[in-house]
Order: structure tokens, then C-alpha cells, then sequence
């Protein structure tokens, strides 16, 4: 059982028998289909069924060679919404089963962001065609969260907001050089990491963290497609899993200056999310590739 199928509103779905039956209507019915053909000349197919909208579970698997499907493997979903970054991604298949890895490096968050792959079908047709690595692409992200609570924002003004972009586009322009080779870059990112540990040292004697620290993502548990994120809601609207009934949470949240989509079921919530506060949680991170429409 996928536990992130609370995240879409199967909170009370834990029988066998009702999750193949879920399963066997998410094929029969399903809302879009994608089949390719990989390297080693089988047939993938993969069935998505919506079940509120822009999210539900896709179904995944091969065909026999008397064109029977077979299921491998089952995953909830959610399509986010925008485009999320416009960096180059690197895509890599899961040891164990035919599903994809996506990673991105974006100067905004200063780490590499590793997401399940959703959209897997275009890749492997793009792979198997020998077009890769293809140019113009761009990325959405969206998480699945199953815990999740809503803080208060911190008071800035104007001319603050300012200081801070003014700050941010400088240091991307640092880590940019960095990446090139730059020695001088790389001295004063590292004096600046210094300064704000010492004035954040300083700080903390006094303060909550959280109103040190407006947003932030950073890798969670052994899995490397997990993250814990903080965020302002710049967006939100409540939705209900047409099967279970369950009201979902789908909060656009702006982390470290990207803007994602994370859905949360509405008892894993604490809090009353409203647009300007902020969103701590645990995601499961998701992308979806945007092909150009000439690839």
C-alpha cells in the first residue's frame, strides 16, 4: 500500500481487494493514457486517473507479447501547475522497476533537487528515439505531504523585500561564478556563510527560529526524493476526492524564490492555511518535464 495515497484523500484505504479495485478502474477508465516502446523493445504503458483535480494515481506496467497489460507498479500523483525552473535536468532509472529519477540544480535553493519523475512515457520515447538530451525544457514541481502545519509570516516591509532581492540576485551571480571557477567568488560566499552564522548565533539567544527563518528546503530521511520545505502560501484552493470524499488542500507555496504546488489531506493540516502564511512540511517531491512542442 502507498502510503502517500492519504495525501490524495485514501486515508481509509488500507484493504487489498478495495486498492485493486481502485487500481482496475484507474486502467479501464482512465483519463490519459501513454504507451512507448523502451530499448529493450517492450511495450510500456502507463493509465492516469484523476480523481479530484490534478491529482490521482497512475498505473504503470508492460505488455506481453499478446498485448496484455501487466501491472508493475502504481503511484499517487499530483500536477502541478506553472513552471516551476527553467535549469537543464538530469534523468535516471530506478534500479529496481521502470520508473525515473529526475534531478535539478537550481541557484535558488544551492542544493540538487531529486523528484520522481511523472511523465516518464515522453523520456523513455525521447531515449529509445536517440534524442536526448533535448534543449528548451522546463520543470514543474509539486509534493505530496502527509503532515503539515501553517505558521504566521513575518512582518517585512518594502524596503526590506528589496534589500533581500537585491541581496539574492547577488548571490546567484557569486554562486554562478563560483561554479565557473572563481576563487574571489568562493571567498566571499564563504565569509558571507560565516556572517549570517554568527549574526543568526546571536539572534537565536533571543528568538524563535521561525521568525529567523521565513523559508527553507532541505533533504529529509533516507529517501532522496524527500524533502522538508517551509514557504509562503501564494496560493490555495480546497478539493474533494470524488471516491473517498476527503477534502484536499492544494497550497502554491514560494520556497527559496521557487513557486511549487503541495497537497495535503485536510486532517494532516494543523493550522488555518490562508494566502500570506507560511507552510511547514514534509514532501514527497514530483516533477513533470515540459517537453518543447517540436522535441
Amino acid at each position: 500500500m502507498h502510503k502517500y495515497l492519504r495525501a490524495i484523500g485514501f486515508s481509509q484505504l488500507t484493504d487489498r481487494k478495495k486498492l485493486k479495485e481502485l487500481l482496475t478502474d484507474a486502467i479501464m477508465t482512465a483519463d490519459k493514457r501513454g504507451y512507448t516502446m523502451n530499448q529493450e523493445n517492450v511495450m510500456l504503458g502507463e493509465f492516469c486517473k484523476d480523481f479530484a483535480d490534478s491529482m490521482g494515481i497512475a498505473v504503470c506496467g508492460e505488455f506481453d507479447d499478446d498485448d496484455k497489460f501487466v501491472y508493475e507498479y502504481y503511484y499517487p500523483y499530483l500536477r502541478g501547475a506553472g513552471v516551476t525552473t527553467r535549469e537543464d535536468v538530469s534523468v535516471e532509472r530506478h534500479s529496481a522497476r521502470d520508473s525515473y529519477a529526475g534531478v535539478v540544480e537550481d541557484v535558488n535553493m544551492g542544493i540538487s533537487m531529486i523528484f520522481y519523475l511523472q511523465n516518464m512515457i515522453p523520456y523513455v520515447n525521447a531515449q529509445t528515439a536517440g534524442r536526448l538530451p533535448i534543449r528548451g525544457t522546463t520543470l514543474t514541481l509539486s509534493g505530496l505531504s502527509l503532515s503539515g502545519s501553517i505558521l504566521l509570516p513575518i512582518h517585512v516591509d518594502e524596503e526590506q523585500k528589496d534589500q533581500l532581492r537585491r541581496r539574492t540576485i547577488a548571490r546567484n551571480k557569486l554562486i554562478e561564478e563560483a561554479k565557473k571557477g572563481s576563487e574571489e567568488a568562493m571567498e566571499t560566499l564563504t565569509l558571507e556563510d560565516m556572517d549570517t552564522y554568527s549574526a543568526i548565533n546571536a539572534r537565536i539567544q533571543r528568538e524563535d527560529v521561525f521568525s529567523i527563518v521565513d523559508t527553507f528546503f532541505m533533504p529529509y530521511g533516507m529517501e532522496c526524493d524527500l524533502y522538508s520545505v517551509m514557504g509562503e502560501i501564494v496560493g490555495m484552493r480546497l478539493v474533494t476526492n470524488q471516491v473517498s470524499g476527503e477534502k484536499i488542500y492544494i497550497l502554491t507555496i514560494c520556497c527559496n524564490e521557487l513557486t511549487f504546488d503541495v497537497c495535503i489531506n485536510i486532517i494532516d493540516l494543523l493550522g488555518e492555511p490562508q494566502v500570506g502564511r507560511r507552510f511547514k512540511g514534509n514532501v514527497w517531491l514530483q516533477g513533470y518535464i515540459n517537453f518543447p512542442d517540436n522535441y
